[in-house]
């Protein structure tokens, strides 16, 4: 599973422009956004980090790769650092 942490993504219309780039990138892809926290969780069928980071970007949002212990984090906080909840 790859993690992106999409600061700039705000709300439901977000969501969708960046599951809608998403599947264009991979059209088999899992994608899951979680909203309040800004992460997007993507399994991928064929795509890469650099090629899904490239097609959130290019849908207008600025898409930070997070490892999957951060991630794991940030779903169990409320945050990247358990400090903005």
């Amino acid at each position: 599973m790859i993690h992106f942490q999409v600061q700039d993504m705000s709300c439901n219309h977000c969501v969708g422009a960046i599951s809608q780039a998403l599947k264009a990138a991979d059209p088999d892809a899992q994608v899951t956004i979680d909203l309040a926290r800004h992460l997007v969780s993507v399994v991928p069928a064929r795509a890469d980090t650099p090629v899904l980071q490239s097609a959130i970007a290019k849908a207008g949002y600025t898409p930070v790769p997070v490892s999957p212990a951060l991630a794991e984090t940030a779903a169990r906080t409320g945050g990247c650092c358990g400090g903005c909840r």
